[in-house]
């Protein structure tokens, strides 16, 4: 049986104060030891983060990572630099560093790399555009992703440190939420070519994500289907409305 994993992604909200407050009201209320929880807040707001948490069984997630150890990288964060604040997960590939940051199936590789390297779980996101989508080209997209992102990552470290996310580019932050149907769909085409990349061992006990405008009305559904294993929440992770989404059950 796959543990459900919930990641809430604050993207670049909340100052250090605000973090603390909200943080503070939430975590009483997350009390759950068969669902895996994570909260991914800005760099910032990590160590304050981890601060507040590291007595719960909600843990830290960081929303990048650089590929590099150390460098002349002007605004680059490394993994020890996450591992020093507390982080054991790191969001890698999402479709926003995609597109405003010009970042390509081989950095993403390179980040996958580094993250396993220091033993740290990586959140692969993959997902196709809307145009994509009405091409009907969604799987080939998301099968060229998922290889090219995966790229040297032998089966031992899929095993122990990759979750996949998908997340369809035209239902994040727009408040469209493909239905449970479509996202099924999807988890279980990326299942199937995790198998024909690796076998059906990993394939069926590798986590797979939804992300995509999922709130507390439509968290239950979506996380019945038989291919997701949890959820990657944006907007809803910054409101009392991630506590429902964590206790959807």
């Amino acid at each position: 049986m796959r543990k459900k994993i919930i990641a809430g992604n604050w993207k670049m909200n909340y100052t250090l104060s605000q973090a603390e407050e909200f943080v503070t009201s939430i975590v009483k209320q997350i009390n759950v030891d068969d669902i895996d929880v994570v909260l991914c807040p800005n760099f910032v707001s990590l160590d304050r983060v981890y601060d507040l948490i590291c007595q719960t069984n909600v843990k830290l997630g960081a929303q990048n990572v650089h590929y590099e150890d150390k460098g002349a990288y002007t605004g680059e964060t490394s993994i020890d630099m996450l591992i020093s604040a507390g982080v054991e997960y790191c969001i890698v590939g999402h479709s926003e560093r995609r597109q405003y940051f010009n970042e390509t199936d081989e950095i993403v590789n390179k980040k996958v790399k580094k993250i396993i390297e220091k033993d740290l779980k990586a959140i692969l996101c993959v997902g196709e555009t809307l145009e994509q989508r009405n091409n009907n080209e969604m799987f080939k997209v998301v099968e060229d992703q998922l290889v090219k992102d995966l790229k040297d990552i032998t089966k031992e470290q899929i095993k122990r440190n990759i979750i996949i996310a998908y997340e369809p580019i035209w239902a994040i932050g727009t408040g469209v939420t493909a239905t449970s149907m479509q996202a099924q769909e999807m988890c279980k085409f990326i299942r199937s070519t995790i198998a024909k990349m690796y076998n059906e061992n990993i394939a069926e006990n590798i986590r797979i994500q939804y992300g995509g405008s999922v709130k507390a009305s439509n968290a239950k559904e979506l996380l019945s289907m038989e291919d997701i294993d949890g959820a990657l929440v944006g907007g809803a992770s910054l409101t009392n409305d991630f506590v429902a989404i964590v206790n959807y059950d």
